[in-house]
Formats: structure tokens, C-alpha cells, sequence
């Protein structure tokens, strides 16, 4: 028999509208439509050339500094180290990859120090009429040159044919090396490495404790490329993947850094107490020898009051706080006079002193000042090492002055002498390491090897920057030089930012620019060594081989 069509099934027809494909769900469309668009930009961006491709990369660098103090907006470390990416990948099709790498990187880094160290050139209007006609030289010339890191970033990563996720780590790994070597040649300038992007809080610089400043900057720049992990040339785009990565690795940090900061602090000896000094003097006043006695009351103003008997009192003035205070009797009775018994005055001074030749010498540094059987004396200083060039001495004198440009120097031609390296220096019965300014930029070169204090004291004057990301920017490296040694820190700044920091790198009090005043709290206490404070960049050079194993056997590039 015969089966009659159209009755082979048990049950009433289909309808068409459920035999259709189910609909995605609303959220299933949004991601499909971003994953999308991210890949579509992505090609976009690599198929820029010309003008179009060296002003998305400076673009995307002047981005990457709004992460920084004072704007802290990480999503945009994000994306600008993602496009940094990309425009390599794109480069690898040109006629000259290399060259056009290093192009593309060199813009980057233009846009990032264009718009993350301007601040250097508001110094050269403090003294107008000698040195303004400087500024817009110094404001694209420092930029120019630090931007060179960036392009040999982005020219060594171009032969390399990785993909996924291997393709960033060694990205990662090469731009954290380059940074590492920005902070050590010409005497180095590790400003705004990108891991000062989460320096902005205590939490987010946790970890730097394990592997210091360096080794933060190499996880800040893996996550921030990590958006870009699906979306090379040759991948399949999974650029959602990258994102929940980025966020998934960024909240462990802070995650791990929260957790860090809620363990027990070891008990402090609140008899030890800081008196941190911030006068608010114009920079134009601080550096006219008419002003000295003027200077000098302003910050006596804020160091008197009494302490308790048994307390130890720490008083602190900034950088240059009391020039030739060794030589000045009546300023050293005026503090005998007017400082408790038990008080020792950390002051920010210039001396003066023979060389072996018998000619003089000037050194921008720190004098200790406590009771003798003499009364008050200079018992000890501190000479800053590691001078800032052409603002603190001329690398190339003769040439300078040739030229008509010795005087951009302080005190006599060659400006300031280099003092012998980080000190520790014991005072009122506790031991402290000092650093003058731009020292406190430097990872791992707080204190000498073997001589670990108690504490830090760093004196700096950020008044030649005025109300810039300058000064803000400088406090965030201060903090993390508390967290890679565990110790606390007295900041005095002489129109600010002053602090007080613990060795977790909290903020336990701060002045704001330009408030006179002064900071008095108790010294917190020293953390046990943390594992970066006992073994420095080499933790970084670990992870650096860790991030660059995926790498190890990649093929260099037919193409040169």
C-alpha cells in the first residue's frame, strides 16, 4: 500500500516561524557587534600609511599619558598600547617594515612624553627673561629623544612572527626592556613608566613589593595590550577574550593589593614623631639671596611647638631649605632657641666645600642638625648624587658655554658636584636614608647595600613645575619607593605635594601645591624587607625570561 503524501510524520506540520533559527539574545548581538567593530578597527588601523598612520600612533601615545597622574584614566592605557600593537602588526606589510615600525613607534612615544613631561619646561620661565626663548625647545626636544625608546620598541618586535596570546607577551616583554634601559642610560629618566598608572593608589602598586617598579610596568603594559591578542593579521579575531582578560588580570591586582594592604602592620614607636615642613615659597623669591632671612623665618614659623618629654621630634624643610645653613651662626641659635629639647632639624640645604685642587665646590644636599655641648651644630650630610643634567651641572661645558649658556647652572660655572652615593644616616636615635628630589625617581637606589634605615626622608622643590601633573606625577614614584622597600616616608616639598607615607605606600597625611603648613604625625613603622627590597631588577629579569619563552622559538621574518 501506497503512503499517502504528506503524512509521513506523527504530528501536525511545522510552522515556519519555528523551524526558523532562534533569535540571539540581545547580549549575544552586543558582543558580536563590539567583537566586530574591535576587528574592523583593527584593520583599519593596519592598513593606515602615510601622515594618517604617524598621527593615529601620536594620538594613541598622548592617550596613553592621560593614565597617568593627575587623570589616571587606565582604560586608556589600554587602548593606546593596543593600537601601539597593531600599527606594528601593521608595518610588517609594508615595502620597509622596519622603518615604518620605528615610525610608527616614534610618533607613539612623542604623543606619550609630548603630553606626560611638558611640565619641564614651565622651569624656564621662572627666570623669564634669561631662559623663556628655551622653553618650546625644551618641551619637543626632551619628547623627541625619549621617543626613541619607543621607536626601537616597536622596530626590534617587527621580525618576530608570533600570534595570540604569545604575540603580546613578547611585545610586552620588549617594551618593558626598553623601558628598563630608558631609566639607566645618559644616567637614566624613568619617568612615567607605565606602571606609575597605578601608583595613583596604594592598592593598585601592591605588588610592586615582589618585583619594584619594573617588573609593575611589565604587567601594566601586558594587560594594557592585551585587547589587541585576537586581532593581528593572521588571527582569528577573539578580541572579546582580550578584554575579559585585561579586566579579569586588573581586578586580581587590585584584588591582591587590597588583600596586602589588610594585613597587620608591625607596632611603631609613636614617640618618634615627624614635623614635615612645606613653607609655599615662590620659586623666584627661594632662589634670591635677598630673601634668605625671609625663607628662613617662613619655615620656622611652621617647625615650632612643643612635644611631649619623652617624644624624639623630626622637623624637615625642603630642598634648599636653608642654604649654607653650616656657615649661618645666627640661623643654628635662632634654631637652638626656638626647637624642643629632643629634636633633630632635617633640612634641605647648599654647602660649600674644598676639592683636593683647592678650588670650590657646591653640592645641592641635606644637612642633620641636633644639640651638641656646643649647641646647635650640622652634625652630618647628605650630598645628592645623582644630579639632574644641565639643570644641576653641564654635561658638556665648554660647549655650553660657548655658546652663552653657563649660567643655566647654579652656583659658580659648572653648577653643582656629585656627592658619593645614597647614604644612610643615624640621628636622635633612629636611622634614616635621605634622597633629594629627582633621586626619588629611581628604583632600588633608596639606601646603600647592607645599611637599611628605618625610614626614608626625601626633600624635593617642584615649584620650578608650578600647577602641573609635574609634582603629582613625582609623588606617585615617591610612593613606590616606599612600597619596593617596605620603609616609610617624610616628604618635604616646598610648595608641594608634602606627605607622610607608610611602608605600604598609604598616604597617611599630605599638603596640597601651594598650602603653607606642616604635616605632624607619628613615624609609622618598617615592614620586614619585602622580596624586591632583597633582590631588586633581578625578579624583572625573571619575569622578562618568563614572557619571553613564547618567543624563544619563533622564526624571524623572511622579509628585512
Amino acid at each position: 500500500m501506497r503512503a499517502r503524501s504528506g503524512n509521513c510524520a506523527s504530528g501536525p506540520p511545522l510552522s515556519p516561524r519555528l523551524l526558523a533559527k532562534p533569535r540571539s539574545s540581545g547580549l549575544d548581538s552586543f558582543f558580536s557587534r563590539l567583537s566586530g567593530l574591535l576587528a574592523g578597527s583593527a584593520e583599519k588601523l593596519r592598513a593606515l600609511k602615510g601622515w594618517r598612520r604617524r598621527l593615529a600612533a601620536f594620538l594613541a601615545g598622548l592617550a596613553g599619558a592621560l593614565a597617568m597622574a593627575p587623570v589616571y584614566a587606565l582604560p586608556l592605557l589600554a587602548v593606546s598600547l593596543s593600537v601601539f600593537v597593531i600599527l606594528i602588526d601593521g608595518a610588517k606589510a609594508h615595502a620597509r617594515p622596519r622603518a615604518s615600525a620605528f615610525a610608527a613607534g616614534w610618533f607613539w612615544g612623542f604623543g606619550y612624553f609630548l603630553a606626560g613631561v611638558y611640565w619641564m619646561a614651565f622651569s624656564f620661565f621662572v627666570q623669564a627673561d634669561q631662559f623663556a626663548w628655551m622653553a618650546p625647545f625644551a618641551m619637543t626636544g626632551m619628547p623627541a629623544f625619549l621617543a626613541l625608546f619607543t621607536g626601537v620598541a616597536a622596530l626590534v618586535s617587527v621580525p618576530f612572527e608570533k600570534t595570540g596570546w604569545a604575540r603580546i607577551a613578547l611585545f610586552a616583554a620588549i617594551f618593558a626592556m626598553v623601558e628598563y634601559l630608558r631609566g639607566h642610560i645618559l644616567t637614566g629618566l624613568p619617568w612615567n613608566l607605565a606602571g606609575q598608572a597605578l601608583a595613583g593608589s596604594a592598592a593598585g602598586s601592591q605588588t610592586a613589593a615582589w618585583y619594584g617598579a619594573y617588573g609593575l610596568s611589565l604587567v601594566a603594559i601586558f594587560l594594557a595590550m592585551a585587547p589587541a591578542a585576537g586581532l593581528g593579521p593572521r588571527d582569528k579575531p577573539h578580541a572579546l577574550s582580550g578584554l575579559v582578560v585585561m579586566l579579569a588580570g586588573t581586578a586580581v591586582l587590585y584584588a591582591v593589593g587590597a588583600a596586602r594592604l589588610a594585613l597587620p602592620d608591625p607596632e611603631g614607636d609613636a614617640r618618634n614623631i615627624v614635623r614635615i615642613v612645606q613653607p609655599n615659597i615662590p620659586q623666584r623669591e627661594k632662589i634670591d639671596w635677598d630673601y634668605w632671612a625671609k625663607n628662613f623665618e617662613r619655615q620656622m614659623e611652621h617647625s615650632r611647638g612643643a612635644v611631649p618629654p619623652d617624644a624624639q621630634l623630626y622637623v624637615i624643610w625642603p630642598e634648599n631649605g636653608a642654604p649654607l645653613l653650616e656657615e649661618a651662626a645666627t640661623a643654628l641659635q635662632a634654631i637652638g632657641d626656638d626647637f624642643p629639647e629632643n629634636s633633630v632639624l632635617i633640612a634641605g640645604a647648599v654647602r660649600r666645600a674644598r676639592g683636593a685642587e683647592g678650588a670650590e665646590r657646591w653640592y645641592n644636599s641635606i644637612a642633620v642638625v641636633e644639640e651638641t655641648p656646643r649647641g646647635r651644630a650640622v652634625t652630618a650630610h647628605y650630598d645628592k648624587h645623582h644630579l639632574v643634567p644641565v639643570g644641576e651641572y653641564l654635561p658638556f661645558f665648554e660647549f655650553f658655554k660657548s655658546i652663552g649658556l653657563a649660567a643655566l647652572t647654579p652656583y659658580q660655572d659648572r653648577g653643582f658636584y656629585a656627592g658619593a652615593g645614597p647614604k644612610t644616616i643615624e640621628a636622635g636615635g633612629t636611622r634614616f636614608s635621605p634622597m633629594i628630589c629627582y633621586e626619588a625617581i629611581f628604583p632600588h637606589a633608596s639606601y646603600p647595600a647592607g645599611e637599611r634605615p628605618g625610614w626614608l626622608v626625601v626633600v624635593t622643590n617642584d615649584a620650578w613645575y608650578g600647577d602641573t601633573s609635574g609634582p603629582r606625577q613625582h609623588l606617585d614614584m615617591a610612593r613606590l619607593r616606599s612600597i619596593e622597600t617596605g620603609l616609610p616616608m617624610a616628604r618635604s616639598a616646598n610648595t608641594g605635594i608634602s606627605a607622610l607615607i607608610d611602608g605600604k605606600g598609604r598616604m597617611l597625611a599630605r599638603l596640597a601645591l601651594y598650602q603653607a603648613g606642616k604635616i605632624e604625625a607619628p613615624l609609622p613603622p618598617a615592614l620586614p624587607p619585602p622580596l624586591y627590597d632583597r633582590f631588586g631588577d633581578w625578579v624583572f629579569f625573571v619575569m622578562l625570561l618568563g614572557f619571553l619563552a613564547p618567543a624563544l622559538a619563533a622564526k624571524p621574518s623572511a622579509r628585512k
